[in-house]
């Protein structure tokens, strides 16, 4: 019997952290699928990253990055670049990630081609047009793209199925992201970053700091790090690590504000291994990213969440997250009250992690074998587990 040619595409750091582990188990599965990867690079530099820590090199790499590119330009590269690599490959589904550029461009030269596209991380929705932009579009527009839906979490597979989309095409599976920490952190890890290996090694109380989303740009990032200077200043016994975007935009808000703090600490985005482990070993997390609010419950580590809305709500509704928007004072005031109060720290940090449990890629592998027809029944659907008593979550599972 012919294997399953699936061909993989990704293009920016999140996304290729979030496929490598699923390209590893693909792989794994020799007998049953030939995999093809393909890069955009649509994110140069920190896609490279990714790439050396999962020791992948693409079979295409389309390198489209130009600097201080437009959403409008890239597409239009990726379209052309990406429609070439199809012809040749001939693959029997695509495999897109997410809600990036190369997701939705991806998916609709395939459904140009008239070849199946599945989407992994499916069904994530704020219902909000432009928080996340342009990712909400992206994520919704793609769900009409694609014939297959490999959604983390019972509440992305409702969103979907809100949307009439067919149940029969929706996988609940988990995030992909688990799979990737369960194999990224160890407690015998040595930072690539010198820097990082001293900050952990201080025994002073660790913030780590991302803030570079396209909505935060302007006067919300000016008052995120402004809300960062009033912490380091405060509080004089912590460290804040900020790993501060590439894109100038951000580099020319930031800097200014928080080069001169003694125990503030602005480095370049880091290597894939020294972010996870990182935030294995710090206090607190506050971030605008969307993955770091899946990454951070896995690893018992509360989250501030720097936007005013979220497509990834299980997590707030978990207790592991909470929204506190741009704000400068409630950025100070909700990271003093938990640097405070051990019980409120306490109570977010030990809720479940609503979005996997390390078998997200094997679930997915499951559904293309059902799919294809290579095997009687679709996996069982994944839902999170109560860590006291290891049963599920009310309301975890549509079918509970």
């Amino acid at each position: 019997m012919a294997k399953i040619k699936v061909l993989v595409t990704f293009g920016t750091r999140p996304d290729a952290a979030k496929m490598a582990p699923l390209v590893k188990e693909l792989a794994r599965r020799r007998d049953d699928f030939e995999t093809v990867v393909c890069t955009t690079a649509q994110h140069r530099e920190m896609l490279d990253q990714v790439l050396s820590a999962f020791d992948l090199t693409p079979d295409f790499d389309l390198d489209l990055m130009t600097p201080r590119q437009t959403l409008s330009g890239l597409a239009q590269r990726i379209l052309q670049a990406f429609e070439p690599v199809l012809d040749e490959v001939q693959p029997d589904i695509v495999l897109v990630h997410g809600d990036t550029q190369t997701t939705l461009m991806g998916g609709l030269i395939s459904f140009f081609k008239q070849m199946m596209v599945g989407h992994v991380e499916a069904g994530l929705r704020t219902y909000e047009r432009y928080a996340p932009f342009p990712e909400e579009i992206s994520r919704q527009l793609t769900a009409r793209l694609a014939q297959l839906h490999f959604a983390p979490t019972a509440a992305n597979k409702a969103n979907l199925l809100a949307e009439r989309i067919p149940a029969e095409s929706i996988f609940v599976t988990g995030n992909t992201v688990i799979d990737a920490i369960q194999t990224t952190v160890r407690p015998d890890y040595t930072f690539i970053n010198p820097l990082l290996q001293q900050l952990c090694s201080s025994g002073r109380r660790l913030l780590t700091v991302t803030a570079h989303r396209r909505e935060n740009l302007g006067q919300p990032l000016q008052e995120i790090a402004y809300g960062l200077k009033d912490i380091a200043e405060t509080h004089d016994d912590i460290a804040i690590c900020y790993a501060v975007h590439l894109n100038p935009a951000v580099q020319e808000t930031v800097r200014p504000i928080l080069s001169n703090l003694p125990n503030v600490y602005l480095t370049d985005p880091l290597e894939l291994l020294d972010m996870h482990n990182l935030m294995a070993r710090s206090t607190l997390i506050l971030t605008d990213s969307g993955g770091l609010q899946e990454e951070a419950p896995a690893l018992g580590k509360p989250v501030l969440v720097l936007r005013d809305v979220t497509e990834r709500q299980e997590a707030v509704e978990a207790g592991t997250v909470l929204l506190i928007g741009p704000h400068r004072q409630r950025i100070l005031s909700e990271t003093n009250r938990l640097l405070a109060d051990r019980d409120a720290y306490q109570q977010m940090a030990r809720a479940h992690n609503p979005y996997g449990d390390g078998r997200a890629c094997e679930r997915i592998c499951e559904a293309l074998l059902f799919t294809f027809g290579r095997r009687s029944a679709p996996p069982a659907e994944f839902f999170p587990l109560n860590p006291a008593t290891s049963e599920p979550i009310p309301g975890s599972s549509l079918d509970a």
